[in-house]
């Protein structure tokens, strides 16, 4: 028996849009898993690098995102905030924010304190914690952003006490009307038992994995078009 392969140009011209469509989406996967890849080493680089001290000059996230950063100043007690939907060890709860005023200065920061629990059943109550007085060091690592989660109809509004979804610097300054660095301090420093805030932070989720499980997958497709166009050419050439 004979095989000849019959040469179609609508399946051909199928299989180069197919072929073409996977190795350009498995290209893009692959810069995302690179570009996932290169901040990983960024957190690894900065993560060790010696902690800045912040003072009142203005500093940009850029250049301290990932960073460790220490702070000497005191917490604005009235300006409490609540991120809500921030579960830990399957339980729900929030972080604490806080604005923190820059010793010497009226520049201010804001650093997530922690997680605390949400009573059960009873959404606005607000949890208990406790906040030191007078001139404290805040160490932790500088971040751009708290995570954001879905937003489910109008934002509260942002004031003393507020749970909120999500929150920017900007936001919080355009309100308050402090000076702020725009970043917050995600506080690493451990809790004391009488504060009762956890600071188990999660890392961040970068998914380099999924990324280039994504990309074999692309190209696996181009291979099973292009094998599929050969292999159905020869099959229907039969005599």
């Amino acid at each position: 028996m004979r095989y000849r392969f019959r040469f179609r140009a609508i399946p051909f011209l199928a299989t180069v849009l197919v072929v073409a469509l996977g190795i350009s989406l498995g290209q893009w996967q692959d810069r995302r898993a690179a570009d996932k890849i290169a901040l990983q080493a960024r957190l690894v680089e900065r993560g060790a690098a010696a902690p800045v001290v912040l003072t009142a000059k203005p500093v940009a996230a850029a250049d301290v995102e990932y960073r460790q950063v220490t702070v000497a100043g005191e917490f604005v007690p009235d300006w409490p905030l609540f991120l809500d939907n921030r579960p830990q060890d399957g339980k729900v709860g929030f972080y604490l924010l806080m604005p923190f005023k820059i010793a010497g200065s009226e520049r201010h920061v804001l650093v997530a304190r922690g997680w605390v629990p949400r009573f059960n059943g009873e959404h606005d109550r607000l949890p208990e914690f406790l906040t030191p007085s007078g001139t404290v060091i805040v160490t932790g690592i500088a971040k751009t952003g708290m995570g954001k989660v879905m937003q489910l109809g109008d934002p509260a509004a942002v004031r003393p006490k507020a749970i909120l979804q999500n929150l920017t610097p900007d936001q919080f300054g355009e309100v308050s009307k402090l000076a702020l660095q725009p970043f917050f301090i995600e506080q690493t420093v451990p809790a004391t038992p009488d504060d009762k805030l956890a600071r188990n932070w999660p890392a961040p989720a970068l998914g380099v994995e999924k990324h280039q499980g994504y990309a074999f997958q692309w190209y696996a497709l181009s291979l099973m078009a292009l094998l599929f166009f050969v292999f159905t050419g020869f099959r229907r050439g039969t005599n």
